[in-house]
């Protein structure tokens, strides 16, 4: 069978890399997945249920159900967001593809910091269109200066993902205004990924959508209520766009779960500052303890993720050696033209966090002791 071009375009996840080589491994120490550790709470398992009883297993409008959108829109308006519409997708990463195919025509750039989740990059290429890597090596940090230095004639979109996935980056107010003063100076669309908005540890999160005239925001409950597995998310944004993904969506996906739609309309009236709380505990143990080993890591302020530079400056081959100790990270190199780092869950109990936490200990020490 002769496949399409396109096809090549998109390589196998690096992260199911990790997993089929540690499939022989015996209760490993799982530190590589993006997935809560948690349960979803047992109040939308409820909803679920009683929607289901109810008969609400159809199909929905494209957009979503009325009462789930009506909630978005004042969701976003509370908050100071410039939406005009919005339309609910099969999770955020629908949202994400459905996003890329009204936007970007074959030949346009989008502008992606380095490190970054692994859909930018793969979805880009896969529409037609070129991304084009910010590095934002070794802070992490996104300025106007390397925005400058990347944006070219064909630039038509950038995305920006706060609090951020592998890093644990949360943009400051000043790198936000900075990034909303480059784009719109220059006619450039710019997308806000906020899917960690709930995991925010120190101070108020600051959207990078509400510096921003005409923002298109990609949100969802996949990461905040457990819900990964139930593809809910939404796109907000300007009503010519909201309209057009309506369109695509009615010949792709056709509409998001019904059942799921009728359980986000009751997630947001969840209060989820326990697991936040719960959260930064870990984040301070994995950063504390990676310091005190002697790595070269950055803090994360939001997300579940901590992104160390590797010791020898390979991630790959580090990666290699802690599987072999029965550790399980990911790679830098999945996330990032780089090699030099590899990616850490947190979202995993105490218990397994210092596990994996004595396990690069001693892997540090191996490095630093002198050969015999």
């Amino acid at each position: 069978m002769k496949l399409a071009a396109r096809r090549a375009l998109i390589d196998s996840s690096g992260i199911r890399k990790v997993f089929d080589l540690a499939a022989s491994l015996k209760d490993p120490i799982n530190l590589s997945i993006g997935l809560p550790d948690f349960d979803m709470p047992e109040d939308l398992k409820d909803v679920a249920v009683e929607a289901i009883r109810a008969g609400k297993n159809r199909y929905t409008l494209t957009g979503g159900v009325p009462p789930l959108r009506k909630r978005i829109a004042r969701y976003y308006e509370e908050r100071g967001v410039p939406v005009e519409e919005n339309m609910v997708a099969s999770g955020t990463s629908g949202g994400l593809l459905l996003v890329f195919m009204a936007l970007l025509d074959p030949g346009d750039e989008v502008l992606i910091p380095d490190p970054y989740f692994v859909m930018y990059k793969a979805l880009t290429r896969f529409i037609g269109a070129k991304p084009v890597l910010v590095d934002t090596y070794p802070d992490f940090r996104l300025t106007r200066e390397r925005l400058e230095a990347a944006v070219t004639e064909r630039t038509k979109l950038l995305i920006l993902n706060s609090p951020a996935n592998p890093t644990g980056t949360v943009y400051s107010a000043e790198e936000c205004r900075a990034a909303a003063e480059f784009a719109e100076s220059r006619g450039i669309e710019v997308l806000s990924d906020e899917i960690y908005e709930e995991y925010v540890y120190d101070g108020e999160y600051v959207r990078p959508s509400t510096f921003l005239k005409r923002p298109i925001v990609v949100s969802g409950f996949s990461k905040s209520v457990a819900m990964t597995g139930w593809r809910i998310g939404w796109v907000a944004g300007p009503g010519e766009l909201i309209r057009a993904l309506t369109d695509i969506q009615q010949y792709t996906f056709v509409c998001a779960p019904s059942v799921a739609q009728e359980t986000a309309l009751r997630a947001f009236d969840l209060d989820m500052a326990p697991v936040r709380d719960r959260f930064r505990a870990r984040r301070d143990l994995i950063a504390d303890g990676l310091a005190a080993a002697g790595y070269n890591v950055m803090r994360p302020g939001g997300a579940f993720y901590i992104f160390p530079e590797a010791p020898g400056g390979d991630g790959e081959a580090f990666v290699h050696s802690a599987i072999e100790n029965n550790l399980l990270v990911v790679p830098g190199n999945v996330f990032s033209e780089r090699n030099t780092n590899f990616r850490i869950s947190f979202a995993a109990s105490e218990e397994t966090l210092r596990r994996g936490v004595e396990v690069l200990s001693r892997l540090m020490q191996d490095r630093q002791a002198p050969a015999n």
